[in-house]
Formats: structure tokens, C-alpha cells, sequence
């Protein structure tokens, strides 16, 4: 097939407070190389505006979710999210988007790679970058259709729709993956936690801010800007990631008391831009920060494990179990509720030629 010719078949969603692009595996080459290059001329990179894309311009808007039947026999469907960068020719693999997540199960039954069941509809998701990771949605499905219409106002977007449920299961690997619930880096104290997006946590007044500015007064800040790349440089390696220069994770998170009633204050950087919300797994990771004492976010109260988390555009809940404690702390259970939303089905045709090479 000549994607440039005849398409490519693309479903838009809003997942979660971002937007993606929703694929079949099956539509877009099997190489990896071929499949990014693909991705960056439907998406409209390298170009921060991405104006020869469908591309938003901005990192939360310029996402791709690829899914399959699953080959596991604990999952229906395979999610591989890609982040496309809007003003580089870069497609990453990186991390996973729990935003997107969100649109996954209703596009598996959209798809019809699961079977509509009854008022709602079970999806078991396996998440595929990089490590390997599980999240059960639950799903509106009376009349045996997707139902995105609903009462759900999730904080991150305007408008309210049917409410996503989604479960992780937990793991047997450490919460806190340097071994250290307490690290310094570019000198000054952080706390290093991964429960399924790795995110580095520092205390706005170690950073000589409120904790509460707008996400463009800290994108402007270019002396703290340089303190969290310097952190994130250094806690790259230290978490098990490498060299991490080139790549969006990890997150840097910055954390300050409440506000708003609720349990900790967030600012989050994703890398290098503020991020208007925060992300899901980025959340989770969050709230086990806090919920664990010991950590620079440690010792605030959760009742019943409900981890209240303010970002700039409201508050997003976690309830949460954990197991152990100090370094060797495990994440049992964590679940959220989401939204998402049917944007545009159909074809999309990328530009000719070649973005990469």
C-alpha cells in the first residue's frame, strides 16, 4: 500500500488531558524505522507547529497510541505509545502516556478487537514501553456501543464526559529505583520514584520557588530550568535509564504543600515544558512519593490511601496500596478515573517524501 496515496486509517481521540492519534498495528509499516518516519509526516514534524500535520504543536497534543490483539493471554489488546516530538524529527519510545491510555479501551472495541459486553465493557491492556506493564479499563458500553457522553469532569479539560476506570496492578520491583529514598543531585535533595513513569521529585523551596506559579512563569525561568536539567541529567543514569539527554523521561516533578484541600502541590516539567495538568502513571508515581514516608513529599496524610494531587489546572485522585516499606516499598494496587473522547475517524495522508535520513 502507498500510504501517501490511499491514507493511512486514524482515529483522534482525547485521552485522558491530551490528544493522539490512534492506530492499528496492523496500518502502519511493521519496520520501526519506517513506522516513525510514517508517524513524523502524518504528525507535521520536525516543525513546532506541526502545520503540515495533524500535530497540536505542543508535546501533549502531538501523541500516537498503536495497538494490536495481544499476544499474552492476560491481555486483549497491546498498547505502544510514541511520542512524537513537534520541532525535532524524533519519535520516542521512551515511556508510556496514561493519558492515552484512557482512549485504548474504547478504540480496541471501536476496532472490534474486543466484543461490546453488557453497561460496561473490560479491557485488559498490555502497555509496552518499555517495561512491560498491565492496566485494566473499564469501559460504557450500553446498546453494545461506546458511550463517551457522560458527567465525568476530569481537572485538565474543559468539558465533562463518561468516566474511564483504570486499575494497575502492582509489581514486584521497588518503588524507588536508585535503592535510596532520598538522593542529591546538582545539590540539591530529591526523591527518585518510578510506579510506572519514572519521576524525580523535588521541593519547590529547594528550588527558590512557590510551588504554585503558572507553568509559563516556570518555563521562563531559565536559571530554574537549568537546575532541573542538571537534575534530571544526573538521575538519568542513577534510575537505570542511561544517558537521557535525548528522551522524555524522566519527569521532574516539583512538590509543595496544599493549597486547595488536598494532599501535595505539583509543578510538573515534561521534560522541558510545564506540563498544564499531570500525567496519569506520572500521578501514580507521585502519589506513592507522598504516601510513603521517608521521601522529600513523605509524611503528608492520605486517608484510605486517596492521594489528592493539585496541578495547575485543578486536582487529580489516586487511590493507592503499597507494601513494605523505606527503599524496598512495592506498589500493590492503584486506580484512577479518566475520560476520553472520540475526536475524528477516517484517513489521514501524510506529506511526501522522507523525515528521517
Amino acid at each position: 500500500m502507498s500510504h501517501d496515496v490511499d491514507g493511512v486509517r486514524c482515529m483522534q481521540m482525547r485521552g485522558g488531558s491530551s490528544k493522539g492519534a490512534y492506530f492499528l498495528a496492523d496500518d502502519l509499516p511493521a519496520d520501526p524505522g519506517e513506522r516513525d518516519d510514517l508517524l513524523l509526516r502524518i504528525m507535521g514534524s520536525p516543525d513546532e507547529r506541526q502545520v503540515d500535520g495533524i500535530g497540536g504543536g505542543h508535546p501533549l497534543t502531538s501523541k500516537v497510541a498503536v495497538v494490536r490483539p495481544s499476544r499474552d493471554a492476560g491481555a486483549d489488546v497491546d498498547y505502544l505509545f510514541l511520542q512524537v516530538v513537534p520541532g525535532r524529527p524524533i519519535v520516542t519510545d521512551a515511556q508510556t502516556c496514561g493519558n492515552l491510555l484512557a482512549g485504548v479501551g474504547p478504540f480496541a472495541i471501536e476496532r472490534g478487537l474486543v466484543a461490546a459486553s453488557g453497561e460496561t465493557t473490560g479491557v485488559r491492556i498490555r502497555i509496552m514501553n518499555p517495561t512491560v506493564g498491565f492496566a485494566d479499563a473499564r469501559v460504557r458500553t450500553p446498546g453494545g456501543r461506546v458511550r463517551y457522553d457522560g458527567d465525568t469532569l476530569m481537572a485538565g479539560t474543559p468539558f465533562p464526559a463518561a468516566g474511564i476506570r483504570l486499575e494497575f496492578p502492582g509489581g514486584d520491583a521497588p518503588l524507588f529505583p536508585t535503592g535510596r529514598l532520598v538522593d542529591q543531585f546538582a545539590g540539591v535533595e530529591v526523591t527518585c520514584v518510578n510506579a510506572g513513569m519514572p519521576v524525580v521529585l523535588v521541593r519547590a523551596a529547594d528550588l527558590g520557588v512557590e510551588g504554585d506559579e503558572s507553568p509559563d512563569a516556570l518555563e521562563g525561568d531559565s536559571g530554574l530550568r537549568s537546575t532541573i536539567e542538571a537534575i534530571r541529567l544526573a538521575a538519568g543514569p542513577a534510575m537505570g535509564h542511561g544517558d537521557v539527554r535525548d528522551t522524555t523521561v524522566p519527569k521532574i516533578t516539583i512538590v509543595s504543600p496544599p493549597r486547595r484541600g488536598g494532599t501535595v502541590t505539583t509543578r510538573t516539567f515534561i521534560p522541558h515544558r510545564v506540563h498544564a495538568a499531570i500525567g496519569v502513571l506520572g500521578g501514580v508515581s507521585v502519589a506513592a512519593g507522598v504516601l510513603a514516608p521517608g521521601t522529600v513529599a513523605g509524611g503528608s496524610p492520605a486517608e484510605g490511601g486517596l492521594v489528592r494531587i493539585e496541578h495547575p489546572t485543578g486536582v487529580f485522585d489516586v487511590h493507592l496500596d503499597l507494601d513494605g516499606g523505606g527503599a524496598e516499598t512495592r506498589l500493590r494496587r492503584s486506580t484512577v478515573v479518566r475520560t476520553a473522547r472520540k475526536l475524528s475517524d477516517g484517513l489521514v495522508w501524510p506529506r511526501s517524501g522522507k523525515a528521517i535520513g
